[in-house]
């Protein structure tokens, strides 16, 4: 396996039961988001991967992001289009080794984490049925070049945003949505008052959002 990952197996196994792939931020590792594994509905496979490059002194990150001498941030568009892909294979190695129904696979990213999300799903809509997009946004630089021609009406996207984000402008999070919409794409979007982060009603409302879109 080319990711390190933790697992939760469902507690109602069925013959193929659905899948939440958890992707963490940048500077953060699989334990993370990992550590709300317990909260998520009992019928799904809960599997949280930890971003391929090392950071120092600790920590993962999908793509490198730069500074230049103004302090303007550069991400590494190729290292995301390389994790987009690893994403898309470890998904394929998943879903030979658990019982997962590959149809069923929803992605659950934070930061750096919910960039990919967007960038997974919308460059391999065949693997992906559902996004949740934590404190992300949506970076068309490292979409694949024919995304726009894949069979991919079926994916649906929940987007969520802190109104005074730090780390990413929520100027940036709110353009995933009309750019989603024109796509033709269900697109659910919600900010609350809170910086870089998760509080606990947006945990609760996006838990929602996944059993009122099963």
């Amino acid at each position: 396996m080319n990711l390190h990952y933790l697992v939760r197996e469902p507690k109602n196994i069925q013959a193929q039961n659905p899948l939440l792939l958890l992707l963490h931020g940048y500077g953060s590792n699989e334990e993370d988001l990992f550590s709300f594994a317990s909260e998520l509905p009992e019928e799904y496979y809960v599997i949280s991967v930890r971003a391929p490059y090392n950071l120092q002194p600790y920590g993962h990150a999908w793509y490198a992001i730069h500074f230049d001498a103004d302090e303007n941030k550069f991400s590494d568009d190729v290292q995301a289009q390389q994790s987009r892909d690893l994403i898309a294979s470890f998904i394929d190695e998943i879903v030979e080794k658990y019982p997962i129904a590959k149809e069923q696979v929803t992605l659950i990213g934070f930061s750096q984490g919910s960039i990919l999300s967007y960038a997974t799903a919308l460059s391999y809509p065949e693997k992906i049925s559902r996004v949740v997009a934590l404190s992300g946004y949506l970076n068309e630089n490292i979409l694949a070049p024919d995304y726009q021609n894949k069979a991919n009406q079926h994916l649906q996207f929940y987007i969520s945003h802190g109104t005074v984000d730090q780390v990413i402008p929520v100027d940036w999070a709110r353009k995933a949505k009309p750019f989603l919409e024109n796509l033709g794409f269900s697109v659910t979007y919600k900010e609350y008052p809170i910086g870089h982060g998760v509080s606990p009603q947006n945990f609760y409302d996006f838990k929602n959002w996944l059993e009122d879109t099963k």
